[in-house]
Formats: C-alpha cells, structure tokens, sequence
C-alpha cells in the first residue's frame, strides 16, 4: 500500500509538470512545440536559431482547431492535423489547486520542476525558470478552478515571453517516446537524484513540505 501511495504521488506530480510543458512537448513532437500576467509568445531556441509562436495563434488553434502563421507552417511540415493538436493544447487537467501547492513545495516536487525548468523557462531569465513554472502552474489552477491545460498555463505564465529550448526537449523525447514514458522520466529521474541524498538501500524521499517562497 505504501509503495502504491509513493507511485500514485510521483504519477501526480509528473502529470502537474507536463500540463505545465505540455505545449512544448506537444509542438515539439510536430516541430522537431492576455492578461497582465500572460506569455504572449512561445520563442524555440537552439544556438542562432530563434522562432517564435504567439500564444494567440495557439489560442486559435485550440479552440478553432484552425492554425494560422508559424504554426500553419509547422503543422504542414509535419504532417500533423491542426485539430487534434488543437485538442491536446485545451485538453484539461483536474488537480486540486491547496494539494498542487504543496505538492510543488516537497523536495519531489522541487526536483520535477527544476527538470522541467531545464526545457521551458523566462527568455533571457533561465535562473528563474522554477518560479515561473510554479506561478505559472498555480495561477492557472487558481484561474481555472483547479483546471488546468497547455492554454491556460501560457495564459497564466507571469512572463511575456516563453523559451523552449530544442536540445533540451529534443533529449526528453528521445527518452520518452509516449505519455507514460514522459510521465516516468520526469518522475524516476528526479527520484533517483534524491535517493542519493539518502542512506544507501533506504533511498526514500522525504516528502516534507518546504515553506513557499
């Protein structure tokens, strides 16, 4: 029983990181991914390179299933149906908005983000990448009524521009080719970082909340 609580906790908190990076996964597999506390554009980098999608155009695109611009482009490239990835983009996920809070505070939680953090963070503000995707994550859920999908955390992202870097997504998925692979990379990595914290052969997260920042 107890082993199945750790699972079942480590399966919530990979599934609050990836609706948070879902975008970047989602545009990644087809790519290679307004308020005053909104991103308005997706900006993927690797070196030189630099393109950038408007939040606008995936708004469009999720809720239309029509893609317009950049996206258009890249979805034909791809060969990819502009309506199913606009279903992915609003597809919701249900997470209670106190339990995500303190989930995101434990040491577990803390290790997902800052795995997350190394593929989608503020342009030119990397160091800051485990905030925003907290904020980002919190305010979405705060918005949404502990509901929470791709769109709406760009939507509550408190920077305006988003980077993706490439590299770093491109290594994600060519680890974790599916949901549930995605699900335990963001999970058992970060796990097997803190099982070296521990006495070995009792490798065990702690699981004690840290205060928020």
């Amino acid at each position: 029983m107890a082993l199945r609580h750790r699972q079942g906790r480590r399966q919530r908190l990979a599934a609050i990181a990836l609706g948070a990076a879902l975008t970047a996964g989602l545009l990644g597999l087809a790519l290679l991914p307004q308020s005053s506390q909104a991103a308005e554009n997706v900006v993927f980098v690797s070196g030189a390179f630099r393109r950038s999608i408007s939040v606008a155009d995936l708004v469009l695109l999720a809720e239309t299933g029509q893609a317009r611009g950049l996206m258009a482009d890249v979805l034909a490239v791809a060969k990819q149906n502009p309506a199913e990835i606009g279903k992915l983009l609003k597809a919701e996920l249900a997470i209670p908005l106190v339990l995500t809070s303190r989930l995101l505070n434990t040491r577990l939680g803390e290790a997902v983000l800052a795995r997350v953090s190394q593929i989608v963070y503020p342009l030119y503000a990397k160091k800051v990448g485990i905030q925003a995707l907290r904020a980002g994550i919190l305010n979405a859920l705060a918005k949404g009524d502990g509901r929470i999908s791709a769109v709406s955390f760009l939507q509550a992202y408190p920077v305006d521009e988003m980077e993706v870097s490439i590299p770093a997504l491109l290594a994600v998925m060519q680890k974790a080719k599916s949901i549930s692979q995605l699900v335990q990379f963001f999970t058992d990595s970060p796990l097997d970082g803190l099982r070296g914290d521990s006495t070995p052969g009792k490798g065990k997260p702690s699981g004690e909340a840290k205060p928020a920042p």
